[in-house]
């Protein structure tokens, strides 16, 4: 089932039943590179707090200098445990100081010497009603961080252009391992490293550099997978298998001003191969280009089915004359992978 949010603009979707997965994204107004290292670093502090505060996980991520990507697992609401006042009161340090944090446990304690149960439980549901939320999530991190920026800067309003962007994911092996090597390859495609295992700031580089909950995200993604099936997924047979996808889809591409071709920084084939060499034991997916906007702005990323399983519950949307969902994503062979909008304008990015 498909909830439809903000109405007044381009309607958001959002998966109701069972985990969904997420690529969102949200750049800074004006295109302000404001992103340095204290500013990247109290981001992603406030990503992890929240993270565990509201039941997500993160699978993975990449902060750039004036934009973010996350690939974000959302639960199920009904499949998180229900908030008890002891739980609550562990949960509380990861957004709150020691005052406010004792300001709401005394109205806890409040309400439970007085015996209205009732009381009780319309503090958990404040916060209760917060997690497995994925707009909630982004919301707060945005707020959290733009009140701690304003602050320091001395400057008022808003800092992020807009609402974020969002594509629902397909919980798929080829979805997943696609959309989040995209991810992880923002700071090869940019310049700004050689390797992503060298940059601090997204998900397989902070893996690399032993963070437990970053090599838990990435993880998660082969918990989706065949690589999954009845066996523990641990980091020492996560990294190979990702190492080996990401330098399958970071080949680099030489422009050609002929045919308009723009270059694409990434690993030399020599480079790839030689990674391959080490690796060894698993083929390397079909190397494919890079395209900014279908992943950014696809709507939803999957299968054929996926996508026109989501293209019919929402076919209202589109007028008599659209009979399908599934579009072809141009300028490469993506196999079976299908995108909602079809884009045709600007569809190559760096």
């Amino acid at each position: 089932m498909l909830a439809i949010v903000s109405p007044m603009r381009q309607a958001r979707l959002i998966r109701e039943e069972g985990d969904a997965f997420y690529h969102c994204m949200s750049r800074v107004v004006d295109k302000q590179f404001i992103f340095r290292d204290e500013e990247k670093g109290y981001f992603r502090k406030w990503m992890r707090k929240l993270e565990a505060f509201h039941g997500v996980e993160v699978v993975t991520y990449c902060l750039m200098s004036n934009h973010f990507h996350l690939l974000v697992r959302v639960p199920e609401r009904e499949s998180l445990p229900k908030l008890t006042p002891e739980a609550l009161l562990e949960l509380l340090p990861l957004l709150y100081n020691d005052t406010q944090s004792l300001g709401i446990r005394q109205e806890i304690e409040r309400a439970q010497a007085s015996g209205d149960a009732r009381w009780t439980r319309r503090i958990l549901e404040r916060y209760e009603s917060r997690r497995g939320d994925l707009s909630v999530f982004l919301k707060e991190l945005k707020q959290r961080f733009t009140q701690w920026y304003n602050r320091r800067k001395g400057r008022r309003g808003t800092l992020w252009e807009d609402r974020f962007k969002s594509v629902l994911v397909e919980g798929s092996e080829e979805a997943l391992l696609t959309m989040a090597a995209y991810i992880d390859l923002n700071p090869v495609r940019a310049g700004l490293v050689k390797d992503p295992k060298d940059c601090p700031w997204c998900g397989y580089g902070e893996a690399v550099a032993g963070k437990r909950l970053a090599r838990k995200g990435l993880g998660i993604i082969l918990e989706q997978t065949s690589y999954g099936v009845n066996r523990r997924i641990t980091w020492a047979n996560t990294a190979p298998k990702y190492r080996l996808l990401l330098y399958g889809q970071g080949q680099e591409e030489e422009a050609d001003p002929d045919y308009g071709k723009k270059g694409r920084r990434g690993f030399s084939l020599e480079r790839i191969e030689a990674e391959i060499e080490r690796g060894g034991k698993l083929s390397v997916p079909e190397i494919l280009r890079c395209r900014v906007r279908y992943f950014c702005d696809g709507a939803v990323f999957g299968s054929v089915e996926f996508v026109n399983s989501i293209f019919e519950a929402e076919r209202w949307r589109y007028g008599p004359k659209r009979t399908s969902g599934a579009r072809k994503m141009r300028g490469a062979d993506w196999g079976e992978l299908r995108t909602l909008r079809d884009l045709r304008k600007g569809v190559i990015g760096r």
